[in-house]
Protein backbone atom coordinates (compact mmCIF):
# COMPACT_ATOMS: atom_id res chain seq x y z
CA UNK A 1 0.00 0.00 0.00
CA UNK A 2 1.16 3.55 -0.72
CA UNK A 3 2.25 5.64 2.28
CA UNK A 4 -0.70 7.05 4.20
CA UNK A 5 -0.89 10.59 5.57
CA UNK A 6 -3.89 11.97 7.42
CA UNK A 7 -4.48 15.70 7.10
CA UNK A 8 -6.45 16.38 10.27
CA UNK A 9 -7.44 18.42 13.28
CA UNK A 10 -7.16 15.94 16.18
CA UNK A 11 -10.24 17.42 17.87
CA UNK A 12 -12.39 16.20 14.98
CA UNK A 13 -14.32 12.97 15.33
CA UNK A 14 -14.33 12.58 11.56
CA UNK A 15 -10.53 12.59 11.62
CA UNK A 16 -10.50 10.20 14.57
CA UNK A 17 -12.51 7.63 12.59
CA UNK A 18 -9.65 7.25 10.14
CA UNK A 19 -7.02 6.99 12.86
CA UNK A 20 -9.10 4.35 14.63
CA UNK A 21 -9.50 2.27 11.47
CA UNK A 22 -5.74 2.39 10.91
CA UNK A 23 -5.09 1.41 14.52
CA UNK A 24 -7.50 -1.54 14.41
CA UNK A 25 -5.96 -2.76 11.16
CA UNK A 26 -2.36 -2.09 12.15
CA UNK A 27 -1.76 0.33 9.29
CA UNK A 28 1.04 2.91 9.63
CA UNK A 29 -0.26 6.47 9.37
CA UNK A 30 1.57 9.78 9.27
CA UNK A 31 -0.36 12.71 10.71
CA UNK A 32 -0.33 16.30 9.48
CA UNK A 33 -2.12 18.63 11.89
CA UNK A 34 -4.19 21.72 11.18
CA UNK A 35 -6.18 24.08 13.41
CA UNK A 36 -9.54 24.69 11.76
CA UNK A 37 -10.35 27.46 14.24
CA UNK A 38 -7.37 29.40 12.89
CA UNK A 39 -8.43 28.86 9.27
CA UNK A 40 -5.50 26.60 8.43
CA UNK A 41 -7.58 24.55 5.98
CA UNK A 42 -8.61 27.70 4.09
CA UNK A 43 -5.14 28.76 2.97
CA UNK A 44 -4.30 28.93 -0.70
CA UNK A 45 -1.79 26.09 -0.35
CA UNK A 46 -4.30 23.78 1.32
CA UNK A 47 -7.05 24.56 -1.19
CA UNK A 48 -4.77 24.03 -4.16
CA UNK A 49 -2.93 20.91 -2.99
CA UNK A 50 -5.03 19.04 -0.39
CA UNK A 51 -8.75 19.74 -0.72
CA UNK A 52 -10.38 22.48 -2.77
CA UNK A 53 -13.39 22.19 -0.45
CA UNK A 54 -11.26 23.48 2.42
CA UNK A 55 -12.25 20.72 4.81
CA UNK A 56 -10.64 17.89 6.72
CA UNK A 57 -10.09 15.01 7.11
CA UNK A 58 -8.26 14.20 3.93
CA UNK A 59 -6.46 10.88 3.57
CA UNK A 60 -3.40 11.22 1.38
CA UNK A 61 -2.53 7.95 -0.35
CA UNK A 62 0.86 8.37 -1.95
CA UNK A 63 0.33 11.44 -4.12
CA UNK A 64 -3.49 11.17 -4.23
CA UNK A 65 -5.93 12.84 -1.86
CA UNK A 66 -9.20 11.34 -0.64
CA UNK A 67 -11.56 13.65 1.30
CA UNK A 68 -14.63 12.54 3.30
CA UNK A 69 -14.09 10.43 6.40
CA UNK A 70 -16.32 7.48 5.55
CA UNK A 71 -14.88 7.17 2.04
CA UNK A 72 -11.39 7.11 3.56
CA UNK A 73 -12.46 4.48 6.09
CA UNK A 74 -13.85 2.31 3.29
CA UNK A 75 -10.62 2.62 1.30
CA UNK A 76 -8.56 1.52 4.30
CA UNK A 77 -10.84 -1.32 5.37
CA UNK A 78 -11.71 -2.89 2.02
CA UNK A 79 -10.81 -6.58 2.17
CA UNK A 80 -10.61 -6.59 5.98
CA UNK A 81 -12.94 -7.90 8.67
CA UNK A 82 -14.30 -4.39 9.24
CA UNK A 83 -16.41 -4.79 6.08
CA UNK A 84 -18.78 -7.79 6.19
CA UNK A 85 -18.48 -10.40 3.43
CA UNK A 86 -22.26 -10.82 3.27
CA UNK A 87 -23.90 -8.56 0.68
CA UNK A 88 -26.86 -7.56 2.86
CA UNK A 89 -24.67 -6.90 5.89
CA UNK A 90 -22.41 -4.67 3.78
CA UNK A 91 -25.42 -2.67 2.65
CA UNK A 92 -26.69 -2.50 6.24
CA UNK A 93 -23.29 -1.22 7.34
CA UNK A 94 -23.50 1.51 4.70
CA UNK A 95 -27.02 2.34 5.88
CA UNK A 96 -25.67 3.17 9.34
CA UNK A 97 -22.73 5.10 7.89
CA UNK A 98 -25.20 7.23 5.89
CA UNK A 99 -27.30 7.64 9.03
CA UNK A 100 -24.21 8.87 10.86
CA UNK A 101 -23.56 11.56 8.25
CA UNK A 102 -27.16 12.67 7.72
CA UNK A 103 -28.84 12.28 11.13
CA UNK A 104 -26.14 11.90 13.76
CA UNK A 105 -23.11 14.02 12.90
CA UNK A 106 -24.93 17.22 11.81
CA UNK A 107 -26.57 17.41 15.23
CA UNK A 108 -24.37 15.71 17.81
CA UNK A 109 -21.02 16.73 16.36
CA UNK A 110 -22.17 20.26 15.58
CA UNK A 111 -23.37 20.91 19.13
CA UNK A 112 -20.11 19.56 20.53
CA UNK A 113 -18.13 21.88 18.27
CA UNK A 114 -20.27 24.92 19.02
CA UNK A 115 -20.39 24.46 22.79
CA UNK A 116 -16.93 23.03 23.52
CA UNK A 117 -14.73 24.82 21.00
CA UNK A 118 -16.55 27.91 19.75
CA UNK A 119 -18.44 28.77 22.95
CA UNK A 120 -22.14 29.54 23.17
CA UNK A 121 -21.46 33.25 23.72
CA UNK A 122 -19.60 33.38 20.39
CA UNK A 123 -22.30 31.77 18.26
CA UNK A 124 -24.11 33.77 15.62
CA UNK A 125 -27.82 34.44 16.26
CA UNK A 126 -28.65 31.90 13.55
CA UNK A 127 -26.52 29.22 15.22
CA UNK A 128 -27.93 29.98 18.66
CA UNK A 129 -31.45 29.60 17.31
CA UNK A 130 -30.58 26.12 16.02
CA UNK A 131 -29.38 24.68 19.33
CA UNK A 132 -32.73 23.33 20.50
CA UNK A 133 -33.60 21.75 17.14
CA UNK A 134 -30.21 20.10 16.92
CA UNK A 135 -30.54 18.80 20.47
CA UNK A 136 -33.94 17.25 19.70
CA UNK A 137 -32.63 15.68 16.49
CA UNK A 138 -29.49 14.42 18.24
CA UNK A 139 -31.51 12.83 21.02
CA UNK A 140 -33.71 11.14 18.41
CA UNK A 141 -30.61 9.69 16.77
CA UNK A 142 -29.31 8.36 20.09
CA UNK A 143 -32.70 6.87 20.93
CA UNK A 144 -32.80 5.08 17.58
CA UNK A 145 -29.32 3.71 18.15
CA UNK A 146 -30.26 2.55 21.65
CA UNK A 147 -33.34 0.69 20.41
CA UNK A 148 -31.29 -1.01 17.70
CA UNK A 149 -28.57 -2.06 20.13
CA UNK A 150 -31.13 -3.50 22.56
CA UNK A 151 -31.40 -6.45 20.16
CA UNK A 152 -27.81 -6.87 19.02
CA UNK A 153 -24.18 -6.26 20.01
CA UNK A 154 -23.06 -4.39 16.88
CA UNK A 155 -24.77 -2.20 14.32
CA UNK A 156 -24.40 -4.46 11.27
CA UNK A 157 -23.45 -8.12 11.22
CA UNK A 158 -22.09 -10.23 14.03
CA UNK A 159 -18.95 -8.22 14.79
CA UNK A 160 -17.61 -4.69 14.67
CA UNK A 161 -17.69 -2.97 11.28
CA UNK A 162 -17.12 0.49 9.87
CA UNK A 163 -20.66 1.32 11.00
CA UNK A 164 -19.55 1.01 14.61
CA UNK A 165 -16.40 3.04 14.07
CA UNK A 166 -18.20 5.87 12.28
CA UNK A 167 -20.88 6.09 14.98
CA UNK A 168 -18.45 5.71 17.87
CA UNK A 169 -16.41 8.76 16.90
CA UNK A 170 -18.91 11.42 17.95
CA UNK A 171 -21.17 9.34 20.21
CA UNK A 172 -18.49 8.76 22.84
CA UNK A 173 -17.90 12.52 23.19
CA UNK A 174 -21.53 13.60 22.82
CA UNK A 175 -21.76 14.85 26.41
CA UNK A 176 -19.59 17.80 25.38
CA UNK A 177 -22.58 18.85 23.30
CA UNK A 178 -25.00 18.57 26.20
CA UNK A 179 -26.29 15.03 25.58
CA UNK A 180 -26.63 12.59 28.48
CA UNK A 181 -25.05 9.24 27.66
CA UNK A 182 -26.42 7.56 30.81
CA UNK A 183 -29.92 7.86 29.30
CA UNK A 184 -28.92 5.27 26.70
CA UNK A 185 -27.88 2.07 28.45
CA UNK A 186 -27.44 -0.04 25.30
CA UNK A 187 -25.36 2.66 23.65
CA UNK A 188 -23.15 2.79 26.75
CA UNK A 189 -22.66 -0.98 26.65
CA UNK A 190 -21.75 -0.78 22.95
CA UNK A 191 -19.26 2.03 23.57
CA UNK A 192 -17.48 -0.27 26.02
CA UNK A 193 -17.40 -3.03 23.39
CA UNK A 194 -15.76 -0.71 20.87
CA UNK A 195 -13.17 0.37 23.45
CA UNK A 196 -12.41 -3.30 24.02
CA UNK A 197 -11.47 -4.02 20.40
CA UNK A 198 -7.85 -5.14 19.92
CA UNK A 199 -5.77 -2.22 18.74
CA UNK A 200 -8.23 0.43 19.93
CA UNK A 201 -6.78 3.91 20.39
CA UNK A 202 -8.46 6.76 22.23
CA UNK A 203 -9.21 10.14 20.71
CA UNK A 204 -6.50 12.75 21.37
Amino acid sequence: MDPLTLHEDPRSGNCYKIRLVCALLGLPLERRLYDILKGETRTRDFLETVNSNGRIPVLQIGERFLPESNAACWYLAEGSGLIPPDRFERADMLRWMFFEQYNHEPNIATLRFWLQFVGEANLSPQQANQIMAKRVAGEAALELMDRHLAQREWFAGAKATLADISLFAYTHVCEAGGFRLHDYAHVCRWLGSVRGLPGFVAMD
